[in-house]
């Protein structure tokens, strides 16, 4: 039996700690996660256990907590700087569960990294690049996944006038590797289908539409099929997200944040979960921000947190056999 799913808090003035009472209550019985934070910050009527330990977390009747003091009070919609240190503290406490086995996958509620490096000095520009450096990692690679696709962008959050520049050989090439291994090591397949996009329209026709394809995509995917892996491409963008396409292999890696979000999130709006791949523990978040703007009123839809959840124990229980 593996561990149970640590939950770190995220930003507390956001939606974070109404969506995790809310998916204790759909997910008990199903599931054993428990949340790293302040009670304090939980909706008054939500009842919790206070746990020392995260096998404590087990069989319980109300959200099992693992105790985090923050200073300051709490305003819903509202980041309180002296909030902002032990957010981040939750979350290294978090890494620091799943590294030692007493949790077997961490799940991270969103933040705001505004409020962070106000209040904190943050020095990253996100959850996921903090993570690696906690991890000693150099290189991760996010993946939106859900039931019906699993989508890997080879570059996300720059201008799209950049993207060319920035899709190197070696930037395709280590992320294609990583997500073959993560799909091996976390989603249970021993051989792996990936699907490569091309950046151009009509995968460049030819070099009439762009030579990426030719200069860039087409070589690294060859030297990579000579190794064994199974890739597809470089295929049109348009013509790979359909059913019968998205039949044909397990994963996507596209070129270009909107080319690969914007099937999933048509797709399966609610149910994306964002899943950090090459880290040497399994982690997800949902697919959504704090939204500061409806925080507190008890109408956040919970379904992608608690899709994360499923989607952590699954791959933890993947990662590390019962």
């Amino acid at each position: 039996m593996t561990g149970p799913v640590a939950l770190s808090c995220g930003e507390p003035a956001g939606i974070g700690p109404e969506i995790a009472a809310h998916a204790f209550e759909v997910l008990r019985g199903e599931l054993d996660f428990f949340l790293i934070g302040d009670p304090a910050h939980l909706p008054a009527d939500v009842p919790y256990a206070r746990i020392d330990t995260p096998r404590e977390a087990r069989g319980q009747s109300a959200l099992p907590v693992l105790h985090h003091a923050f200073d300051g009070p709490l305003t819903p919609g509202t980041p309180n700087p002296a909030h902002a240190s032990a957010v981040i503290e939750v979350i290294a406490r978090g890494v620091a569960l799943v590294q030692s086995g007493a949790a077997a996958a961490l799940c991270t509620a969103p933040i705001h990294k505004q409020a962070l490096q106000d209040g904190a000095g943050f020095a990253y520009p996100g959850h996921t690049e903090y993570l690696a450096a906690l991890a000693g990692v150099e290189r991760v690679v996010m993946m939106l996944a859900s039931d019906q696709l699993r989508v890997v962008p080879a570059t996300i959050h720059i201008p799209l006038a950049d993207v060319a520049e920035a899709l190197t050989p070696t930037l395709l090439e280590e992320t294609i590797r990583i997500t073959h291994a993560g799909l091996i090591r976390d989603f249970g397949l021993t051989a792996p289908r990936i699907a490569v996009a091309g950046l151009n329209p009509h995968a460049g026709e030819g070099g009439k539409m762009g030579r990426e394809e030719i200069d860039v995509i087409a070589p690294v995917l060859a030297r990579l099929r000579d190794e064994g892996l199974d890739l597809r491409g470089p295929l049109s963008a348009d013509t790979m997200f359909h059913a019968a396409a998205r039949a044909r292999y397990d994963a996507a890696v596209c070129m270009y944040h909107d080319q690969a979000l914007i099937p999933i999130k048509t797709l399966d709006f609610d149910r994306g979960v964002n899943v950090t791949l090459g880290l040497p523990f399994v982690r997800t978040s949902p697919d959504h921000g704090t939204a500061l703007d409806i925080a507190g009123q008890g109408i956040a839809n919970p379904t992608s947190l608690i899709e994360a959840l499923r989607m952590a124990a699954r791959m933890g229980a993947t990662r590390t056999p019962a």
